[in-house]
């Protein structure tokens, strides 16, 4: 009986450790679907009052694909101008500075630059290219997630509730209602403070006098969309306005305007005014927010940075338990 149990308990963990090594390269495309069902739940429920909870998915499914493949086709053409115009900025000072008269040996050296560094840039370049149908891929399993999370939303609650020990369904609720709790005080800090980096980067690029007010007002809703990517976040625009700005030889506004991006879009506010939102919407500690968030990012990637204060919180949960228990006791 033993070794039959050996077996079957071998042939269980050969099992999960193969869907672990099938799911891992998806992980963050289903993690991110289910936090964004988990924010359009409310939505959700609503619509399903007016229709079925399919039809309600398929609704809700349609609108992110419709705004992710703007901010995919906006996040292409961007990345691919910030490649090109460094590509030939790094090739235009190397031919330049080969003309210049240099000391002895120098002209050696940067020759030998410019023949390694030349293949590593078109090496780089070709990578991004064969990224972008992983990226696709990615965004297909990201959205078949966040149809089945809405779908299915009853019934994974449910599922979950039927994991609590029985025994246990106080501390359990406890923990489920303080990461709720975080979670929401997350997603709202997220898309107040989104929408204020929208704001900011339009007065920003027009009270510089880099663009017109409707241009700067689409570079400021790039802003926001750009915002609810993570990594990419806010910064991407006014680094481009950078550059602009550079390769026009306007030295000063180019200075200007990321002193300004970096102070009040992004990353700055991502580090100081985020946590400070979320700790007053979770009644947490400011700088627990902040060490969940770098901690969990350290840790996890970008997804840490909404695991890292929910765990956190989920520590201080269990430890006020623990001294209510002991408490009890004593």
């Amino acid at each position: 009986m033993k070794a039959e149990e050996i077996i079957w308990g071998a042939v269980a963990l050969i099992i999960l450790y193969l869907s672990w090594k099938t799911i891992a390269p998806l992980l963050s495309a289903i993690f991110f679907a289910g936090i964004l069902a988990y924010a359009v739940l409310p939505l959700h429920k609503r619509l399903i009052q007016k229709t079925t909870p399919k039809n309600s998915a398929l609704i809700l499914t349609a609108l992110v694909i419709g705004g992710s493949a703007l901010i995919t086709v906006e996040l292409i053409l961007i990345i691919k101008n910030l490649i090109v115009s460094f590509y030939e900025d790094i090739m235009a000072f190397l031919s330049w500075s080969l003309k210049l008269e240099l000391p002895f040996g120098m002209h050696d050296l940067l020759q030998k630059l410019y023949s390694q560094l030349t293949p590593k840039l078109s090496e780089y370049v070709q990578n991004y290219a064969f990224s972008i149908p992983s990226y696709l891929i990615q965004l297909v399993v990201f959205f078949a997630a966040f149809y089945a999370f809405l779908v299915n939303s009853e019934e994974i609650k449910r599922q979950i509730h039927a994991l609590i020990p029985r025994g246990h369904e106080h501390l359990a609720e406890k923990l489920l209602k303080r990461a709720d709790i975080t979670l929401q005080a997350l997603i709202r800090a997220w898309l107040l403070l989104n929408i204020a980096k929208g704001i900011i980067m339009t007065l920003g690029l027009w009270g510089l006098g880099i663009t017109d007010f409707p241009t700067a007002l689409l570079a400021g809703l790039l802003t926001i969309l750009f915002s609810f990517i993570p990594l990419f976040e806010g910064w991407m625009i006014w680094v481009v306005a950078a550059i602009y700005l550079l390769k026009q030889g306007d030295i000063l506004r180019a200075l200007a305007i990321s002193t300004y991006g970096a102070l009040f879009v992004s990353p700055v506010p991502d580090f100081t005014i985020r946590p400070k939102l979320v700790a007053k919407e979770a009644k947490l500690d400011e700088i627990m927010v902040l060490v969940g968030m770098i901690g969990g990012v350290w840790a996890f990637g970008v997804k840490g940075l909404i695991i890292g204060p929910i765990v956190l919180n989920l520590v201080s949960a269990l430890t006020k338990e623990w001294k209510r228990l002991k408490a009890q006791q004593s």
